[in-house]
């Protein structure tokens, strides 16, 4: 045997990248340390694998919060004027003007200057959830302002209904579009969960209109605030489960810290504002709180989404290891002869 074949056979005979020492093996005898410690999650310099997101709050989360309630408030608006709840109609068209005008006021302020949003408009680009979003925004606020103007002054009653049918059509847009906003980015704790964000925001934004109906019209009829309320209760929190589910070991950050106190906090307002909704219509006390919950609920909902991001993007744990179990999954299908997949 020749040096080369010797050098061949030492080769041959080395572990592969992926052998596993210690007590991951099954053959480390009992009282032995395992040779390689477990792995740290480091970057250089201790910076972390991703950029953190720039945004600040309140402003985004703001944002978030108040762009959702616009929407869904439009359409419970337009339900109310076709019903005939004169009172309600006046509370959700005005508190859609009032909340989508702050929610732009906040989106500007983060962008430091008016400019930088009227520059977002000089494009029309449908692969951009940003420059989408900014072009929903400039058609509905307009829309909105219109309806609540006529809504309160009683005049010009065609152009008004005209404006309220418009933002009804754009509103489900104006509330959900912020979460393919988010889901567009490389932060862990939102891109992975961009098949159920949409419909934590919608139903977030469900709950915010109808719990501003209870609070705005509390001695009128409730169903109709009661209904949406509920019936974005129950998507929101559904939809959240299956994320946070499915997302596995990065939807730590939604348990954990300062988000998951947000979270947390959120579910139980939403819980006990759709058990006081239940009772509203007996009681103005009961109908305002459960209301005032409501809105809470999903204003601390969206501020424990905002949070969660951040800290996933801090922790490059939540990067590498999905990375690395795609790879592994992707070399297993190499192996067996299937294609390699992943999402």
């Amino acid at each position: 045997m020749n040096g080369q074949d010797t050098n061949r056979g030492t080769r041959e005979s080395r572990p592969g990248r992926e052998a596993l020492t210690g007590v991951a093996t099954g053959r480390r005898k009992r009282g032995e340390q395992p040779v390689v410690p477990d792995t740290e999650f480091t970057s250089y310099y201790g910076k972390p694998v991703l950029n953190a997101p720039v945004w600040r709050s309140p402003d985004i989360p703001g944002y978030l919060f108040l762009g959702g309630l616009a929407g869904a408030s439009s359409l419970l608006g337009a339900g109310a004027q076709a019903t005939g709840r004169a009172r309600l109609e006046t509370v959700t068209k005005t508190g859609a003007f009032a909340a989508i005008s702050l929610s732009l006021a906040a989106l500007v302020h983060d962008l430091g200057r008016p400019a930088r949003f009227l520059n977002m408009l000089r494009v029309f680009k449908t692969s951009s959830p940003m420059n989408a979003g900014s072009w929903l925004l400039a058609g509905y606020g307009p829309l909105a302002g219109a309806a609540a103007a006529s809504a309160v002054t009683g005049k010009l009653p065609r152009i008004g209904a005209a404006a309220t049918a418009g933002a009804a059509v754009l509103g489900p847009g104006v509330a959900a579009y912020t979460a393919a906003l988010i889901s567009d980015t490389a932060v862990p704790a939102w891109h992975d969960g961009h098949r159920e964000m949409p419909y934590v925001f919608a139903g977030s934004a469900a709950t915010a209109a109808g719990g501003l109906g209870l609070l705005g019209d509390p001695s009128g009829d409730p169903r109709p605030a009661r209904n949406l309320a509920l019936f974005g209760t129950a998507l929101e929190m559904s939809a959240f489960q299956r994320m946070e589910h499915r997302l596995g070991m990065v939807a730590e950050p939604y348990r954990t810290g300062r988000a998951g106190r947000y979270v947390k906090v959120g579910k139980m307002l939403s819980l006990a504002g759709s058990a006081g909704a239940l009772l509203a219509g007996r009681s103005r006390v009961v109908s305002m709180l459960s209301g005032a919950a409501l809105l809470a609920a999903s204003a601390t909902t969206r501020w424990g989404i905002f949070h969660a991001g951040k800290a996933s993007a801090d922790d490059p744990r939540y990067t590498v290891v999905p990375q690395r179990e795609r790879l592994r999954h992707g070399q297993r299908g190499s192996d067996s002869g299937s294609p390699a997949t992943a999402e």
